[in-house]
């Protein structure tokens, strides 16, 4: 690995251990985990490598081969605000781990991705994988649930991103060659086998040439306006409601929107209208996967990206496009936009008897309608993994 090899170039000496966290992606459940839904999620073999070895004196000291800037910190003084870097995560998880556990011991690294950024949950890759070095240095052993929880805990109390804990969940719980199926109200999931009668698929992975963070999009609006949709409703049915932040849409039974969705603002009412169909979605397409039905799961997957272009309504004009493309291209089995869908990638499940030809043909399409993303655009095919635990 290059970050090995940047180790050395550093510091005169081999690392002492190398540790890896995959990507992920969520072909159904786009956008539910805000509201404690379902959903359903691989992880892939690309992600975040990071190459290390402890520091005795609690320093702890990256440097990223993807990011100019260096992390510097100790374990116990934490600044309490976040420095808007990329190394926010880091220092994220570090103070939520801190609350838990004794730290003693830093850690010197290189941090390496293999992927581009953008839409594949790098941001929480970046955070388990250090998440667990830290722990490694440290002699502390979290269940694999607490991993989870410490990492979005950092990533919505410190770096300010209100997502919820499907990227974390994929990445952790996954399993080579099965389907993640996680229900993020009650932490109770399964991973489903790919069924010996399912055809052969590839994890395409579209990336737009287009880079943006989570905090500064449109995603905690989102996130939001569907809390707001929940508490309105709430208050229309003569439900017991308390505090904004504690509304969501799990906890309105869908006949309750139903009923009262033409009472909502519309911007309110599709993005609800979002969560309940994707709710469906989920759940039809972890059955679809448990019989090895791959169309279906693809449609439903396509079905997802339709749902969030027009209800969540997320989408650059660049990812729209990808979508468009590579739904119409023969061999895909179905995909959506990955990540919160502002900029990034879109991921689709497809024949790989048809890498080729879906590889020329995105490829010509899409940078007809953008020539100025050549060489920024870029097309990766992986196959399921095991998560980082």
């Amino acid at each position: 690995m290059h970050c090995q090899e940047k180790f050395l170039e550093i510091y005169k000496r081999e690392s002492e251990a190398l540790t890896f966290c995959p990507y992920r992606v969520c072909p159904i459940g786009a956008h539910s985990d805000g509201n404690f839904g379902k959903i359903t999620g691989l992880a892939i073999d690309k992600g975040i490598h990071l190459a290390y070895s402890p520091k005795l004196n609690g320093v702890v000291e990256l440097c990223s081969l993807q990011f100019e800037k260096r992390a510097q910190f100790h374990v116990r003084d934490i600044p309490r605000n976040k420095c808007n870097d990329w190394a926010d995560y880091l220092r994220g998880v570090t103070l939520k781990l801190s609350e838990k556990y004794p730290l003693t011991y830093g850690i010197s690294g290189v941090i390496e991705g293999s992927l581009p950024i953008g839409g594949l949950s790098s941001s929480a890759a970046v955070a388990l994988v250090f998440l667990k070095a830290l722990c490694h240095v440290n002699l502390i052993h979290p269940e694999p649930l607490e991993m989870i929880q410490m990492s979005v805990a950092a990533e919505n109390e410190y770096v300010g991103v209100n997502s919820g804990k499907l990227d974390q969940s994929c990445e952790v719980y996954s399993k080579k060659n099965h389907l993640l199926y996680l229900d993020t109200l009650t932490d109770e999931y399964e991973l489903i086998p790919t069924h010996p009668n399912m055809k052969p698929y590839k994890v395409a992975i579209f990336f737009s040439g287009v880079e943006r963070t989570l905090a500064g999009s449109k995603f905690n609006m989102r996130v939001d306006e569907s809390r707001a949709a929940a508490y309105a409703l709430q208050a229309y049915a003569g439900m017991e409601y308390g505090k904004f932040k504690e509304a969501y849409l799990r906890n309105v039974p869908r006949e309750i929107f139903e009923q009262y969705k033409e009472r909502l603002p519309q911007n309110w009412a599709k993005r609800a209208e979002h969560w309940y169909t994707e709710f469906d979605r989920v759940q039809r397409g972890a059955e679809a996967w448990r019989r090895g039905n791959l169309e279906e799961y693809g449609r439903l997957s396509t079905e997802s990206g339709w749902s969030s272009i027009v209800n969540w309504e997320t989408g650059s004009p660049e990812l729209k496009t990808l979508y468009e493309i590579m739904t119409h291209t023969e061999g895909v089995y179905g995909g959506r936009f990955s990540g919160a869908g502002f900029k990034g990638c879109c991921m689709a499940l497809i024949d790989p008897a048809y890498e080729g030809e879906i590889t020329r043909m995105v490829t010509e399409e899409y940078l007809k309608a953008f020539p100025a993303l050549k060489g920024k655009f870029s097309v990766h095919m992986c196959e399921s993994a095991d998560g980082i635990l």
